[in-house]
């Protein structure tokens, strides 16, 4: 540790609990929308040096709890926007809820703290980083899956360029979202590792690698053949539930979507853009509910003289489960659904989500919470549930869409059906409930998707940002937030199958193993 910079170090250690909380708040600062990458390779570079002075395996646990509970709390924020537009329980419940949650998720940062100090107490600084980045691998893939998953905000993210560049994340295809989180960790250990020992020219010339990285040019862009009309409405997230609006809301989205010419189009609306029921079979009420004819075949074909005779449409629409209950017809569950729609207002297809919300689409433990006053956010007093997992819809001509509802998207490995490969993924999302941290946090997940699996990603939300992302994660055209709008142009073109698309969370997994074995050399060489 170089003389000046001593000082700092030992206010440092002599605070160990009060410095990782705000080096965790710090990293948090290298996500969208701040996107301060280098403060958060900075706060990584010095609580790695910070962990490795942890005297034991509690304290270096405790270390790592903290550094998560701060980081994913901070990150995570935009949740308690959510709880402002629910009257089933209070407000400020949300700003209580957010640390709440992400004591739970602390767990897995504090595990792969664990991991790192019991494999590396006795390594160098760099094969303490290397163990570090294997356990945070593997514990932020637990993350993804366990208890539902819950993966955002992933570690790599902080990697992801800005719109025009695809950064340091264009390595995603050769391995996956978890080890470029790996990848992170990586390149601040090698950071801190240069400063520590006053290798200046070094310590530069790596910075100035990791911003050459990070703003690289864009791939050379290619044009698709698949012309497409993106419709953002701009549905307020305080009106969208209202019945009174929704005739008001439907002319919006059909003045967006009316072509000026028969042309062929895919239109793509966004969740929530259709309150009306399309399904046949329901009870009359239903349908009454909706609209001003109370019929499901009007309400299809107005759709399609919408859209134009020749085109198709991809949209978020709600299904619903009839069952009998007490001796009457009504909805038991429902189901948060993309359906293909032609030009003649005929369903041909249906995508129904399969990674549900807790406490959003859905109450876990309803027996328990229901009684206690905890409800969902999402206004209806039935569940959703959950699709069997991805699915493409052949739409022919259209090409092949892979959809994925909304937060699904941030599932690294779980987007794509990997025995019917999409040419694109469809991810409508209504983000009118997330404030100004989570639509672009979204932006930047879909971003990675598209880069791992190769394929271009099509993001249209009721209030943005919806976006056309190319194959290489570069956002060719968007729509910013609370504008309405459409974009139109021709669909870009899927890349060959990528490493990771054949491998999926095998490939990060088994980088996690060979920075594993790698530390693992490194510090029995160090013994010798």
């Amino acid at each position: 540790m170089t003389d000046q910079l001593a000082p700092l170090w030992q206010r440092i250690v002599a605070w160990p609990r009060f410095s990782a909380f705000g080096l965790g708040l710090l990293a948090a600062c290298a996500y969208p929308p701040l996107h301060l990458w280098p403060v958060g390779l900075a706060a990584l570079a010095i609580f790695i040096a910070l962990l490795r002075e942890a005297g034991n395996w509690r304290r270096a646990a405790v270390l790592g709890w903290l550094f998560g509970w701060a980081h994913l709390t901070l990150a995570n924020n935009w949740i308690a926007t959510a709880f402002t537009y629910q009257a089933e329980m209070p407000a400020a419940l949300g700003w209580v809820a957010v640390p709440l949650l992400c004591v739970y998720l602390a767990i897995y940062p504090a595990l792969a703290a664990l991991i790192a100090h019991l494999a590396g107490r006795k390594a160098g600084s760099l094969a303490f980083g290397t163990a570090l980045a294997a356990g945070w691998i593997v514990t932020e893939w637990l993350r993804s899956w366990l208890f539902t998953g819950y993966p955002w905000p992933p570690l790599g993210l902080m990697l992801l360029g800005p719109w025009s560049s695809p950064g340091i994340a264009l390595v995603l295809p050769w391995l996956g979202t978890y080890a470029l989180s790996g990848l992170a960790i990586l390149l601040a250990a090698l950071l801190g590792w240069l400063v520590a020992g006053q290798r200046w020219t070094a310590a530069f010339a790596c910075v100035a690698a990791i911003f050459a990285a990070m703003l690289l040019p864009s791939p050379a862009q290619r044009e698709g053949t698949i012309r497409f009309a993106l419709i953002q409405p701009l549905l307020l997230q305080d009106e969208l539930n209202d019945p009174s609006k929704f005739e008001e809301q439907f002319a919006r989205i059909a003045r967006l979507t009316v072509p000026g010419s028969d042309e062929k189009r895919l239109v793509l609306w966004p969740e929530s853009a259709v309150p009306d029921y399309l399904e046949d079979g329901y009870p009359q009420r239903y349908y009454t509910s909706m609209t001003a004819a109370g019929n499901p075949k009007f309400a299809r074909e107005r759709i399609g003289n919408v859209i134009g005779a020749d085109s198709r449409l991809l949209a978020g629409v709600v299904n619903l489960d009839i069952g009998e209950k007490d001796g009457v017809r009504r909805a038991v569950s429902a189901r948060n659904s993309v359906i293909a729609m032609n030009g003649q207002g005929d369903i041909q297809l249906s995508y129904a989500k399969a990674h549900l919300v807790p406490y959003g689409e859905y109450l876990p433990m309803r027996s328990l919470l229901e009684p206690i006053g905890l409800s969902r956010l999402v206004a209806g007093s039935i569940d959703y549930l959950p699709g069997p997992g991805p699915r493409t819809l052949d739409l022919g001509e259209f090409g092949k869409a892979g959809a994925q509802i909304c937060y699904e998207i941030v599932f690294s490995g779980q987007v794509v059906d990997r025995a019917s490969r999409p040419d694109y993924i469809f991810n409508p999302s209504n983000d009118g409930w997330f404030g100004s941290w989570a639509s672009p946090q979204f932006l930047g997940q879909a971003r990675m998707r598209a880069i791992e699996e190769g394929l271009p990603t099509l993001r249209a939300t009721t209030t943005g940002v919806s976006a056309v992302v190319d194959a290489n994660g570069v956002v060719r055209r968007a729509i910013g937030r609370n504008r309405e709008g459409r974009i139109d142009g021709l669909l870009p073109p899927a890349k060959s199958p990528t490493l990771f698309s054949r491998l999926g969370n095998a490939l990060p997994l088994g980088w996690a193993l060979l920075l594993a074995l790698a530390s693992a050399v490194a510090m029995r060489r160090r013994r010798v």
